[in-house]
């Protein structure tokens, strides 16, 4: 048996989250159902590089399974060919590194659009109310460097630790949408999601930026404003 790892894209409107779930449509699931087909219907158990929520988009995405294919252009061609639009395998290869605890650096991206639009909501957050973004991103840079961002995840989660360490944030401006970049070592439940809420709430003036360091060292997810839609997250990259 060998490890091969699939580097992947999908659309996360269709799927309630990567992580596999009884009677639920994932993304682990359908890929997983596919593989065991090609593989004579024998099960095959797919890891990913981490769990992105029902709704969340990834650009990038990596995961291994052991398995023995002889052909893995022919592997790739068949999956692409079974597996739904939503659901794109852009390369098939070996490789020894764990899809999830080898990954060193993630990236996700968050946009939001301006202004109502048909063709992009599926993708972006449609906010019409102006931001500072000059503020967003002064308020940004108190949660770079390692932090416990147990203020920004989900509450009641089995993680053994909140500490991250954050590499990069912060916002851009576009004529038609504001971009959202942030680069970590690792990413708590629902945490980027809050993180942009927050900033949101910044960027209209109700949190000063200097609240940021107060609002961390709450340890409190009720300290942090609401989370934004799901619509508008990508996993966008993801390095080992």
């Amino acid at each position: 048996m060998k490890r091969i790892h699939l580097e992947l894209s999908y659309c996360g409107g269709a799927y309630e989250g990567w992580q596999i779930q009884p009677n639920r449509t994932t993304v682990q699931g359908t890929v997983e159902e596919v593989l065991s087909k090609l593989n004579g219907n024998e099960p095959i158990r797919i890891t990913g590089c981490g769990r992105t929520d029902t709704g969340v988009h990834a650009q990038q995405y990596f995961a291994h399974f052991e398995g023995e294919f002889s052909e893995l252009d022919q592997l790739k061609y068949k999956l692409n060919k079974m597996l739904p639009n939503t659901i794109v395998i852009h390369a098939v290869c070996y490789n020894e590194l764990h899809a999830r605890f080898d990954a060193r650096r993630r990236t996700y991206k968050y946009f939001i659009c301006k202004h109502k639009d048909a063709f992009s909501h599926p993708f972006r957050w449609v906010f019409e109310r102006p931001l500072d973004l000059t503020a967003m991103n002064e308020a940004s840079k108190f949660l770079q460097g390692i932090h416990d961002f147990a203020s920004f995840a989900k509450a009641d989660t089995d993680v053994k630790t909140t500490l991250c360490e954050v590499f990069e944030i912060g916002w851009e401006e576009t004529e038609h949408e504001y971009i959202y970049t942030v680069c970590a070592n690792r990413f708590l439940r629902n945490m980027v999601r809050a993180m942009v809420g927050t900033f949101v709430d910044v960027g209209l003036g109700k949190i000063p930026p200097n609240e940021l360091p107060k609002i961390l060292a709450k340890r409190n997810r009720s300290e942090a404003s609401e989370s934004v839609p799901a619509q508008g997250l990508f996993l966008w990259k993801v390095e080992y």
